[in-house]
């Protein structure tokens, strides 16, 4: 068991996240203890920095930029206690083709850690190979994506499959920071992988 002031979460996006499922978790988990960093690959719009898209502004477009505390390509699973997947149509879309990214998240869900993913951050979970035989949720306009990738998709606001969490959206967010507390607080959830 972990508590959450004790737990290392790591944050996994590149521009064109969404700008509220990236700070909205970072700022509650920090709030709770937790000590929280994003990771990126290397090549992004401005180095050391991620921009987002605030699809919730009344004229979306890019948004807030946001410090890069660790590049993708020196982060190991190990050392940290969940990782979170923020949506965004660009962002889950570029690192779904990143192979170190892909290959990060097989790494926590075979290490037993948490693995949490909102809106269009499931599209990890697909290239990943973590969707199949697994209930979850996500975006709606991605739906049948994880229904071709192997998952039973259920239309809530937080989906829990032995630590792995999912959400839909940014109204979801609240309940999707509370499962991620609660699922890194019950500790290890064994090798997730698919056989």
């Amino acid at each position: 068991m972990t508590d959450i002031r004790q737990a290392r979460i790591l944050v996994l996006a590149t521009d064109g996240f969404e700008q509220s499922e990236l700070l909205v978790p970072v700022e509650q988990l920090r709030a709770k203890g937790a000590t929280v960093e994003v990771a990126a690959p290397e090549k992004t719009m401005e180095p050391g920095q991620i921009t987002a898209w605030d699809g919730e502004a009344a004229k979306p477009g890019w948004g807030q930029k946001v410090k890069v505390d660790r590049k993708l390509a020196e982060v190991r699973a190990e050392d940290y206690d969940a990782i979170v997947l923020p949506g965004g149509q660009i962002n889950p879309d570029k690192l779904r083709i990143e192979p170190q990214a892909v290959q990060l998240v097989q790494d926590f869900a075979a290490k037993g850690k948490v693995v949490a993913a909102i809106c269009h951050g499931p599209w990890l979970l697909a290239e990943s190979g973590l969707a199949k035989g697994r209930t979850l949720t996500s975006f709606a306009s991605i739906k049948t994506d994880m229904k071709n990738a192997g998952a039973t998709w259920v239309d809530k606001e937080v989906v829990t499959d032995k630590g792995i969490v999912t959400s839909r959206s940014p109204k979801d967010l609240d309940a999707f920071v509370a499962k991620i507390v609660e699922e890194v607080g019950e500790g290890n959830h064994g090798d997730r992988r698919a056989a």
